[in-house]
């Protein structure tokens, strides 16, 4: 189903920027810091969010599946 690759592709996008941001806050300087607290704040909420959409369509499948069955 399309909608999960996607949703995986989002998640493994918000994994990516979650991990260059605790790079980059490792190598920079304390002003940097707020930045890159917000990014991954927001990387955090991306990640969720395509995670609920991967266990809605899951959920949407499933009740399809039962209906026909």
């Amino acid at each position: 189903m399309q909608v999960l690759s996607i949703a995986a592709a989002g998640m493994m996008n918000a994994q990516a920027r979650f991990e260059d941001s605790a790079r980059r806050t490792a190598q920079a300087p304390l002003d940097a810091l707020a930045e890159e607290t917000v990014e991954r704040i927001e990387a955090k909420t991306a990640f969720t969010a395509n995670a609920a959409v991967a266990r809605t369509a899951d959920d949407m499948t499933g009740t399809l599946l039962d209906i026909l069955a």
